[in-house]
């Protein structure tokens, strides 16, 4: 797995009400939890695994544009995420699980980097990305360009799961993948197929074009 870092971390126990305002924050949920890592989708799932843990949501989320190794800053990284709840303990609780998860989900190398992960039980950040119920089973899944529709065609074909998101490339990232659900064994058998398309395209990007 290759580790996810964060870069910073910052908490308002309080924050301004025109913040609030601006990033959509409801008024019961006034202290907010802020960070930024070099990886945006181990932190979306991260971050989804906190609002299973604390009455809290997350209120914003962004990628950055072409990826970590072109940030602008040293802990500017990849992606912003930020929870809310109604307290300062709450939030801290909230983030304290996103840190935790955070030491589970990565990036996996299989030529290219890829992520195919199943979250067994999705949060409410998830759920509405995906537009699913809290708790349903997802397969996350993100790829380069080409490897990533090839993929996800494959995963598809793979098992009884339907397709929630379509991430088309090029993300801010450049990246590419979706969000998949079905039951949590059809989820992992989708996660399987999906890397092993992945590694056999790194392995032979232009595959047999003998007779195109």
């Amino acid at each position: 797995m290759i580790k996810t870092n964060v870069l910073a971390v910052r908490y308002l126990a309080n924050a301004s009400p025109s913040l609030c305002r601006a990033l959509g924050v409801p008024k019961e949920y006034p202290s907010l939890a802020m960070l930024t890592t070099d990886s945006d989708d181990p932190t979306y799932i991260a971050l989804d695994a906190g609002t299973k843990a604390a009455d809290v949501q997350v209120i914003y989320g962004r990628s950055f544009y072409a990826g970590a190794s072109n940030a602008s800053t040293p802990n500017a990284g990849e992606v912003i995420g930020i929870l809310a709840g109604p307290d300062p303990g709450t939030v801290r609780s909230g983030m304290e699980a996103t840190l935790s998860a955070l030491e589970r989900v990565g990036f996996q190398d299989v030529g290219v980097p890829c992520l195919a992960h199943t979250v067994s039980s999705c949060g409410s950040f998830l759920a509405k990305e995906a537009g699913v119920p809290v708790g349903a089973a997802l397969a996350y899944l993100i790829a380069p360009p080409l490897e990533s529709m090839y993929a996800m065609d494959a995963a598809m074909k793979a098992a009884d799961v339907k397709l929630c998101k379509l991430y088309s490339p090029p993300s801010e990232t450049n990246f590419g993948g979706g969000l998949l659900t079905g039951s949590q064994s059809a989820c992992d058998a989708a996660c399987a197929a999906f890397l092993r398309a992945v590694e056999e395209t790194a392995r032979n990007p232009k595959g047999d074009t003998n007779g195109i």
